[in-house]
């Protein structure tokens, strides 16, 4: 067997092996502790886990150099309902081309590769740097909150995003915010409603005056969009009572230059101009904030708000990237991300020169049936190192 064919059928087997390992955030222990077997056993030169649990292994040039960090997330989105998967969705089975299973594209695929590509790049330690690869908790729920202790331990020069690129090259993100409006009533009767001050009118005529919201536009990102994603009154459900209280939930994606007070302003503006026309509107607007708890025991808690990142493809670590990538045959292109990563921590707040790439399209990420192709898969493994090769120049 050549040593590309063990590079491939590593790959594979290490995939199969974490999708088999169910990892919901704030439960990834077991895959972090696989994940770490697996890089002791393929020779890295130290292996170790923060207070979040993420699970981060070094590879040691023979001279000093730049520092890579490859980012791969390790926790999935639940199954929420199996009986609709034409498998087993913690199988991790091959079947035909494709290797089966939650998390296969989203991304453990990723994940196992970067592991087993960087320790092929770095087998004879025959060059100037060091490597670091990166197995990351909770980046579902809190983009780039974790990831903050890798780059604070790390301190990567460069870094790669192993999320679904359909093996092109990414080269920026738009970010999200999750805003939290609130209006607040008069509770009453609902046989005497004129007593009372219906809280979910008031979020309606609220929601109605931020239709007027035009959306800034990015070469490159594109739209920053504002979505209304949930809405719910209090008490409820409501028996025979006016709501006292209502909040609703806007999922904002943000673009280069946003910030929390610049997504902030324009709706507070909404709710003080809507306030003039209707003395008894109350209204609030914040980002929402919340806590949790990794497997470790260690708390995070975050405010709801990841940066966008965008770099030009001028930027001569991209062009290298991109030429690198290239040898692999195919025919790779500059895109970025439709959705938020661990790059909103390493780009979007650090500025740390940073890429994109990895195996399976973004469509295929949370869906039923989630596969990865096996050629793609193995071809990434190729891809990192031919990435880190690139960059370690």
């Amino acid at each position: 067997m050549t040593d590309l064919q063990q590079l491939h059928r590593r790959t594979v087997d290490l995939c199969g092996r974490l999708i088999q390992t169910r990892s919901y955030s704030g439960n990834e222990q077991a895959a972090a502790q696989l994940i770490a077997e697996e890089m002791k056993a393929l020779g890295y030169d130290a292996v170790g886990f923060d207070a979040c649990g993420n699970v981060v292994g070094c590879l040691r040039g023979s001279r000093p150099g730049k520092r890579i960090l490859l980012d791969g997330h390790i926790d999935t989105v639940p199954v929420r309902e199996p009986e609709r998967w034409s498998f087993d969705p913690f199988c991790g089975r091959v079947m035909g081309d494709r290797l089966c299973g939650r998390g296969a594209s989203d991304m453990k695929g990723a994940v196992a590769a970067m592991v087993t590509g960087a320790a092929w790049f770095a087998k004879n330690r025959d060059f100037a740097g060091e490597i670091y690869v990166a197995g990351v908790v909770y980046e579902e729920l809190f983009e780039g909150v974790c990831a903050r202790e890798v780059s604070k331990a790390v301190r990567p020069d460069y870094v790669i995003i192993g999320e679904a690129s359909d093996l092109n090259l990414k080269i920026g993100q738009r970010g999200r915010a999750e805003l939290v409006l609130e209006t607040v009533g008069r509770p009453a009767h609902s046989s005497n409603p004129e007593k009372g001050i219906n809280a979910v009118k008031k979020m309606m005529k609220l929601l109605a005056a931020l239709e007027d919201f035009v959306p800034r536009v990015q070469e490159g990102l594109g739209t920053g969009i504002q979505e209304l994603t949930d809405i719910i009154s209090d008490p409820y459900p409501g028996a025979s009572v006016v709501p006292q209280r209502c909040t609703a939930t806007l999922d904002r994606r943000l673009l280069v230059g946003d910030t929390p007070q610049s997504v902030l302003a324009p709706i507070e503006a909404v709710i003080e101009r809507v306030g003039r026309e209707d003395g008894d509107f109350t209204a609030s607007v914040r980002l929402r904030e919340e806590e949790k708890r990794c497997y470790t025991g260690q708390t995070i808690r975050a405010q709801r708000f990841f940066p966008a990142w965008l770099f030009s493809e001028k930027e001569p670590f991209v062009r290298r990237c991109l030429s690198a990538l290239r040898e692999l045959g195919g025919a790779p292109v500059l895109t970025h991300y439709s959705f938020c990563t661990n790059g909103s921590h390493y780009a979007g707040e650090k500025g740390i020169p940073t890429v994109g790439y990895g195996p399976s399209p973004e469509a295929l990420a949370h869906t039923i049936d989630e596969y990865v192709l096996v050629e793609q898969l193995t071809k990434s493994a190729e891809g990192y190192g031919k990435l880190i090769g690139a960059l370690l120049e």
